[in-house]
């Protein structure tokens, strides 16, 4: 029996391609995508991507706002303990994992919010800039979503940017003062070069 699943494939570059694998595993390095507009099958590598999310639909609902950290969600559940994940490029995601290790290449999450788009998410490690799991995901959560820009919306009350993926600025651009490097050791403001 062939298993399908419905997937939107994010490239370190920003590219996505939605479609259906029919042949993805989380122990080998490449798998293929048939994508949805029906062009020929891809052949994708895992040195080319951010994350791989299993999706209940292609189309998605653009207007949905996911819920965003863990919303006093438990410590553990049946899809495993809490992990938070920044990635390279500024995403942020909470959810819970039952497969996360250091050493792996990838893992996968399922999203805090249970009724999100996304089923699941196999995350591409060398793609992320940190990752927490258990009682240290809720604190990276609770910093990075109290860092996050507001706006307003038109009914004039503030809500995060973003919409379940909350979005921070990239790394090497311009950052909240959470995310800025730390001195070399032992230099002192005299010793400091660049703009401040």
């Amino acid at each position: 029996m062939e298993i399908t699943n419905l997937v939107v494939a994010r490239y370190l570059d920003g590219r996505v391609l939605k479609g259906v694998t029919r042949d993805f595993s989380p122990n080998r390095g490449m798998f293929h995508i048939d994508p949805q507009d029906g062009g020929p099958t891809i052949e994708l590598r895992y040195r080319q991507l951010k994350a791989m999310f299993f999706v209940a639909s292609l189309e998605g609902d653009p207007t949905r706002e996911d819920v965003r950290g863990f919303v006093h969600g438990p410590a553990e559940t049946q899809q495993g303990k809490k992990i938070a994940v920044r990635f390279r490029d500024g995403e942020f995601i909470c959810g819970y994992t039952l497969s996360w290790s250091p050493d792996r290449e990838g893992f996968f999450m399922f999203p805090a919010d249970a009724n999100s788009n996304n089923q699941r998410i196999f995350v591409i490690a060398a793609s992320t800039l940190e990752i927490k799991a258990g009682p240290a995901a809720e604190v990276l959560a609770q910093r990075v979503l109290s860092e996050a820009p507001q706006r307003s919306d038109p009914s004039g009350r503030q809500k995060s940017a973003g919409s379940g993926v909350l979005r921070m600025p990239p790394i090497g651009g311009r950052r909240p003062s959470g995310f800025l490097p730390r001195p070399p050791r032992g230099a002192g403001p005299e010793r400091r070069t660049g703009s401040e």
